[in-house]
């Protein structure tokens, strides 16, 4: 994608890829600032838990019902995801999702700066056990 020109694209058009906590990627949109991905995981699907070394996210919830833990030092929660909730995983703060009910957990998500490529994420350990 270039990050110098006007760039259109519809979601069922965009490129996908396996992110490395194990959800499936729709990469939609770029800029020299950041990018744009949408995150599906399969109803009751546990993605791996990682942290981020460089990039922060914002996400935006828009399908499915599941649960979000981040931890960031001292400070720990767990959201429920359902659409229309937003929250933000800070660069360093490890986290997890899962995909409880409501068919696939599907989240529109920015990436600040663009995602730099392999070795970004790292594995942590996280609050529940894994499917994907």
């Amino acid at each position: 994608m270039s990050n110098h020109s006007l760039h259109t694209i519809h979601i069922d058009d965009a490129t996908v890829v396996k992110a490395p906590d194990g959800s499936d990627v729709r990469l939609l949109a770029e800029t020299r600032g950041g990018g744009m991905a949408q995150f599906a995981l399969d109803e009751g699907a546990v993605a791996r838990a990682v942290g981020h070394r460089t990039i922060e996210e914002m996400w935006f919830v828009t399908s499915g019902i599941g649960r979000m833990w981040r931890r960031m030092g001292d400070e720990e929660d767990i959201v429920d995801l359902r659409a229309g909730v937003a929250l933000t995983i800070p660069t360093g703060a490890h986290f997890q999702f899962r995909s409880d009910s409501g068919g696939p957990l599907t989240v529109i998500a920015v990436t600040l700066p663009p995602w730099p490529g392999a070795g970004e994420a790292y594995p942590v350990a996280g609050l529940w056990e894994p499917t994907v």
